[in-house]
């Protein structure tokens, strides 16, 4: 499947030494996993109807290379930990810029919400067979 997300870097992802600052990785990130997750039929209309959502319980962050203004960047999303029920997962993304350089990689951890109950859930059964068919890294572990 295709599981890599594409955008280009705005002035409004800038910090004050001109590169893009911290928390715009993050939100390339989640940007991408929406994306990948709506291309396996995981939309947020779909999320919206069954009162679900995505939680995260960690986020991690390692930069590796600078990136500026007006660069083209591609963000990969694999899965590397999922229980079989896809209740837990854990998402590693990649971010290359247009120059093939991986400037980062963005780690999280999650799991699903129910938006009424407020409390940890899974996803219907036929969510979890589309969610289960993300990409998944090579040292994938199940949990």
């Amino acid at each position: 499947m295709d599981n890599k997300y594409e955008g280009k870097v705005m002035w409004s992802h800038l910090d004050a030494n001109m590169h893009m600052r911290h928390s715009a990785y993050a939100d390339f990130a989640a940007q991408a996993r929406i994306v990948v997750l709506d291309r396996l039929g995981l939309d947020l209309k779909a999320f919206q109807k069954l009162h679900i959502g995505p939680i995260l319980f960690r986020e991690e962050l390692v930069y590796l290379r600078e990136v500026g203004i007006n660069e083209h960047l591609t963000v990969t999303v694999e899965m590397t930990k999922s229980r079989p029920d896809g209740s837990r997962w854990s998402i590693r993304h990649e971010v290359f810029r247009e120059d093939g350089v991986k400037a980062a990689v963005v780690s999280v951890e999650g799991a699903w919400l129910d938006l009424h109950k407020r409390k940890l859930t899974t996803l219907p059964e036929e969510l979890v067979e589309q969610f289960n068919r993300l990409d998944r890294s090579e040292d994938y572990q199940e949990v």
